[in-house]
């Protein structure tokens, strides 16, 4: 059989997003790789570890947390995300080649979908080519992602008709400026105030979770509402992952 590792999407925080065929692979799972992103985003690996125990059948299964390497923010954006993702690469390299048997089984579990916004497909390629002497393959299991969880949450189709959406991060909307449709994720800076006033805007924090924030209207309205609740929140958690749909005003 040789060394198996799934990508499991979890969804975004509500451990009832989980698919039939991400239950069953992680019941296949001897050993789940955690990124350990210090104690402030803890409670990430904690709902990790809540997902198995209420899932999992049998015991036996064990976590092995990583120290996740600390992403430049002075240099080139592009050139950071690769040498972060270079050193991730080397920490999982390591972790799978001593903690994974030959004929293991192993599992990340991305948050959301692992094809949207996440690296952990990008990193196990890395090893596959860098690393050819730790033999494994790998399947991916789709999970809800933070774009479906939100359009659920407020009750709203994604798209207009015939209109297409696209999906973007808050550095780029700051760039590129908005035209029709787009859903922004990875946004520190509450990019949507460089928006015009009447933009419509759906905005949510911690989706699925006791702790999900909802608010949506005008940018002009609700923008420093959002503004100051998502710092509110950010100090109390000590992290905050939050996403937002945007439609230009006619």
């Amino acid at each position: 059989m040789g060394r198996h590792i799934h990508v499991i999407g979890i969804g975004v925080g509500n451990p009832e997003y989980l698919t039939v065929q991400a239950i069953a692979a992680l019941n296949e799972t001897q050993v789940f790789f955690a990124m350990d992103k210090g104690e402030t985003k803890s409670d990430l690996v904690a709902l990790r570890r809540e997902i198995c125990d209420r899932f999992i059948r049998e015991p036996g299964y064990r976590f092995v947390e990583l120290a996740d390497p600390v992403r430049s923010r002075e240099a080139d954006y592009r050139e950071a995300v690769s040498q972060w993702h270079a050193e991730r690469a080397r920490v999982w390299a390591a972790a799978i080649a001593e903690e994974l048997g030959a004929d293991g089984v192993g599992s990340f579990l991305a948050w959301g979908d692992p094809s949207l916004y996440d690296s952990t497909l990008r990193i196990l390629e890395a090893i596959k080519t860098d690393a050819a002497e730790i033999e494994f393959t790998f399947d991916v299991i789709p999970g809800i992602t933070a774009v479906q969880a939100l359009t659920a949450r407020h009750g709203i189709p994604l798209n207009e008709v015939a209109e297409p959406v696209l999906i973007t991060t808050g550095r780029r909307l700051r760039e590129d400026g908005l035209a029709g449709s787009a859903v922004v994720m990875l946004d520190a800076d509450c990019s949507f105030q460089g928006c015009a006033p009447d933009t419509q805007i759906w905005w949510g924090a911690y989706l699925g979770t006791a702790d999900e924030l909802l608010l949506a209207g005008r940018v002009g309205e609700v923008g420093p509402r959002i503004v100051a609740l998502r710092a509110e929140a950010r100090a109390r958690h000590g992290w905050i992952m939050d996403t937002y749909l945007l439609r230009a005003a006619d």
